[in-house]
């Protein structure tokens, strides 16, 4: 599996407990949750994430 991106997400206070909701009700940590989101988001807009390629640099390092 490739790794995750992280990063900072300033949210409403209220859109956070709605999804904190909804991934207590689905039995998903808040962070899947929000990727489920919008993932079916891109999804009804007819956008599938890709898979990408490594870096120059992640492949000289597998390559040792």
């Amino acid at each position: 599996m490739a790794a995750k991106k992280s990063f900072l997400l300033r949210i409403d206070p209220i859109v956070f407990a709605e999804v904190e909701r909804l991934a207590q009700g689905e039995l998903r940590s808040v962070n899947a949750q929000v990727e489920f989101l919008l993932r079916d988001a891109l999804a009804r807009r007819g956008v599938r994430p890709r898979a990408t390629e490594p870096a120059p640099d992640d492949e000289a390092a597998h390559d040792e």
